[in-house]
């Protein structure tokens, strides 16, 4: 069984990861609408859904440990943005506080003596780590081309093999 705090943070958490999944397709829907961003497009369609993934397991373990999951409500995430740099320095500072808030409910397992949900919680423990070295290494990349056009397009073209070359619903692209 979970203790109230540890389910109200895990709660909290899937409100997170709902709300990540939700800034992640307002990113989509922007660079959708740029010219040239493909790239970009699929890259954050794959990351919303990753996001509701990772959200859906945070529901399962808190209803299979004894606990009630709510859906949250979400408020209307940013839907524009003034250039490709800020959608991606957005990106890298919402990894690092989710990472943040994935180290508070590490520590809280750990307090009130949870090893289940501490075991539970390494996997977004390590999920994390890799998602803050992807989001510091694509704004590198952005740094260095700045505004230059044929550098954009080339960041545009590499962003897919960060993520594969998955379409917007996860699947294959044909």
């Amino acid at each position: 069984m979970l203790t109230q705090s540890i389910k109200d943070a895990l709660n909290q958490q899937i409100a997170m990861e709902a709300q990540s999944s939700q800034a992640y397709l307002a990113m989509a829907s922007w660079a959708e609408i740029q010219p040239g961003l493909d790239g970009v497009t699929n890259f954050f369609y794959q990351q919303s859904n990753e996001e509701r993934v990772h959200m859906l397991k945070l529901i399962r373990y808190v209803n299979e440990r004894g606990g009630f999951a709510v859906v949250p409500a979400l408020p209307q995430p940013v839907v524009t943005f003034q250039s490709l740099q800020r959608v991606f320095q957005d990106f890298l500072r919402h990894e690092m506080e989710v990472s943040a808030s994935i180290n508070e409910l590490v520590g809280l397992a750990l307090q009130e003596r949870d090893f289940a949900t501490h075991n539970f919680l390494q996997w977004y423990v390590s999920e994390q780590l890799e998602e803050e070295a992807l989001a510091r290494t694509l704004n590198d990349k952005l740094e260095l081309v700045g505004d230059d056009k044929s550098g954009i397009y080339m960041f545009d073209k590499d962003i897919l093999l960060f993520r594969g070359h998955a379409g917007p619903d996860g699947n294959a692209a044909s």
